[in-house]
């Protein structure tokens, strides 16, 4: 399969620079439901326009609806759905698998893209993508070469690589630090972007949360070798100049042409402090950077030019004629392109006096195309001798032609009514559950029906505590070494398994295990919940919300510290290193709060919130089957002492907060 370079488009004029520069698809987002929401993005009536533009050049369009949807939105983004296949949409990017589910069933001719937001890292997670409905992935941009050859070899699931763009801090769809802070999620398309803000390991004011921007366009002929089919670059939210950039020195590596003086174009339209691969390398050093007086004022010097990229339209799609010319019959003009054929009549053509028309003269009236995105591949001409045909007719044939192959066809696609779902009601106290950080922790005599430790913690703790296994998030590479652990708690009598994302869930279901969904899956509303079994819902939801989820057995974060962030590059280990951290580091962000970093043996770091979640005198509101408590740095006592909250409805004198259950998020 052809490599696609796939160009963001927040605007009209980006569609114009991604498609003349050479872009072979392009993705953007309507008004709603997509993760750059405070672009300027596309309605009905734009999007029909943008996508016969496109179309018309030989360029995809993927729709991008890549944000959680609770269910009172379900049935706006299933119209949203029906909207964009009637327009002619090649695609759709989902994060939610609960429209993923939704999409499938109900436009079943509708291609499913994996968002990044998916948060899958491995085989088991891919393959089960693919069982879904999903024809391609996005990669974590997080993974390195190797892994992503290790992905290919496992799984045939289409593969899609950021290759350029903003690198966010957090594994794709595991951040809630913009919506804990300030309810602005980036699971629902407003991220404020606070990890950019001062947050400092050492104290020192540093920004050890602001990474700099990815570029792997010098590494895509090892990316291609490595079976990826989608050269993805992010900015949707970037100027047309910045796309027009990016989308040229891509086409440049693909034919071999790029130069440092391609990397320096890209660097003056938009960087900060430079570029990063390394993840892509696996050399995870010098990865940090912020946006500087520098970075900003340099675009100054490259924008008339980049500009000049897409101000006219290029002759990018080639196109055949055929035109016959025949005494005592209408004279007719075909023309061919993008495995679309159309033909024309004119008047019936009559005898020459002086000059007669020829066959160089005719190929050069059906050349002049300068006004159009094509170029005369081939003419075939069929001509009698003698006769001629006015100029104008000639020039208007060839203009009408054109115009019919730019015109959209509109495609049948079959679709299922919506199927509305009606909240569940929940009258009964719900019972309680816990995952601890380690078995010490634990009291005595606790009120848990289920309880779990991390995946590390020693096997005497899992037999002496009859504990279940919380599988980690962001397994990257480690698959195998998953799965025979798995295997080694399975045998010492392990039964439960409280996993992370839907490959851990694959694997550790096959395994054997009694499999639970925890708050990873960022289960948002009735679709999802139902997809597994005693789901953690979402903790960015509100409390009315998670009471109507309409799925068996589903539960919520009532206390703990909840992560905000998954990192692969570890923050405090950048700027102090382990040896001060002695895994007992943090973050003080510029009001002075402390964000605890939580390390373990697998590829990635937690950073908490300051203040635990704490619902104790709120019990009675809560009518979720479930309550979670996530234990990770309190003390033995300590816990004894909110559990004694609970189980009395008492208020909680110190710090807490009540998370997003009553203020939700945008």
């Amino acid at each position: 399969m052809k490599i696609e370079i796939l160009a963001p488009c927040g605007s009209r004029e980006s569609i114009f620079a991604a498609v003349r520069c050479g872009a072979n698809a392009v993705y953007l987002g309507m008004k709603d439901f997509n993760a750059r929401r405070n672009a300027d993005n596309f309605d009905e009536d734009e999007l029909e326009e943008v996508i016969s533009y496109c179309h018309a050049r030989n360029v995809k369009v993927y729709i991008t609806i890549n944000t959680l949807i609770s269910d009172s939105e379900m049935k706006t983004a299933y119209k949203t759905v029906e909207t964009a296949m009637h327009c002619g949409a090649d695609g759709f990017i989902v994060q939610d698998l609960g429209l993923a589910k939704l999409i499938h069933k109900c436009f079943p001719t509708a291609r499913l893209h994996a968002s990044t937001q998916c948060s899958v890292a491995t085989p088991d997670g891919f393959n089960k993508l693919k069982e879904l409905g999903f024809c391609r992935a996005v990669l974590p941009r997080e993974m390195s070469l190797e892994e992503i050859r290790d992905i290919r070899s496992k799984t045939d699931i289409e593969l899609e690589i950021f290759v350029h763009g903003a690198l966010c801090m957090c594994v794709s769809g595991q951040c809630y630090l913009s919506s804990m802070l300030g309810s602005r999620s980036g699971n629902r398309g407003l991220c404020a972007q606070p990890c950019r803000l001062s947050f400092s390991a050492d104290n020192s004011g540093s920004f050890d949360l602001s990474l700099k921007d990815l570029s792997l366009i010098s590494k895509i002929k090892e990316i291609q070798s490595a079976g990826v089919i989608s050269l993805k670059i992010e900015g949707r939210m970037k100027r047309p100049e910045y796309v027009a950039a990016a989308v040229t020195t891509c086409k440049k590596a693909l034919c071999g042409t790029y130069s440092p003086d391609d990397e320096t174009v890209l660097k003056s339209v938009f960087s900060r402090s430079g570029f990063t691969d390394g993840y892509f390398t696996g050399k995870r050093q010098d990865m940090f950077g912020t946006r500087s007086k520098e970075d900003v004022v340099s675009a100054n010097s490259v924008l008339k030019e980049l500009a000049r990229l897409y101000d006219k339209e290029k002759p990018l799609v080639p196109l055949k004629f055929e035109f016959i010319c025949r005494e005592n019959e209408p004279i007719s003009l075909t023309a061919s392109a993008n495995n679309k054929c159309v033909t024309l009549k004119g008047s019936i053509p009559e005898k020459a006096i002086n000059k007669p028309l020829t066959e160089e003269k005719l190929k050069e009236r059906l050349s002049k195309l300068g006004a159009t995105q094509y170029y005369a591949q081939k003419i075939k001409i069929t001509l009698d001798e003698g006769l001629i045909v006015p100029a104008s007719e000639i020039n208007e044939l060839r203009r009408t032609v054109c115009a019919m192959l730019d015109e959209e066809e509109k495609t049948e696609f079959e679709k299922l009514p919506f199927e509305t779902v009606s909240p569940k009601k929940k009258d009964s106290k719900p019972y309680y559950t816990a995952r601890f950080l380690s078995a010490s922790q634990i009291p005595e005599n606790h009120p848990f029906k289920r309880v779990f430790l991390p995946i590390w913690a020693y096997n005497n703790d899992f037999i002496k505590t009859g504990a279940g296994v919380e599988i980690p998030r962001g397994l990257f590479g480690v698959e195998d070494k998953l799965k025979e652990r798995l295997i080694e708690l399975k045998n010492i009598g392990v039964i439960n398994a409280l996993c992370s994302d839907i490959g851990s869930y694959e694997s550790a279901k096959e395994l054997g295990f009694e499999v639970f969904a925890n708050y990873s899956l960022n289960i948002f509303n009735s679709q999802s919940a139902n997809m597994f079994k005693s789901p953690i819902l979402s903790f960015e939801l509100t409390l009315n919300q998670a009471n109507c989820i309409n799925a068996q057995d589903t539960g919520i974060i009532a206390y703990g510290k909840v992560p905000l962030m998954l990192t692969r590059n570890c923050p405090v280990k950048n700027r102090i290193g382990c040896e001060k951290c002695k895994k007992n580091g943090s973050l003080t962000d510029r009001k002075g709060y402390k964000f605890p970093v939580l390390c373990s043996s697998y590829p990635c770091v937690e950073i908490l919130n300051p203040q635990p979640i704490v619902m104790s005198d709120k019990m009675d509101e809560i009518k979720t089957d479930f309550v979670h408590f996530y234990f990770t740095n309190e003390t033995k006592d300590e816990i004894s002492e909110i559990i004694s909250l609970y189980k009395f409805n008492k208020f909680c004198e110190k710090n807490y907060t009540r998370g997003l259950y009553y203020r939700g998020v945008k």
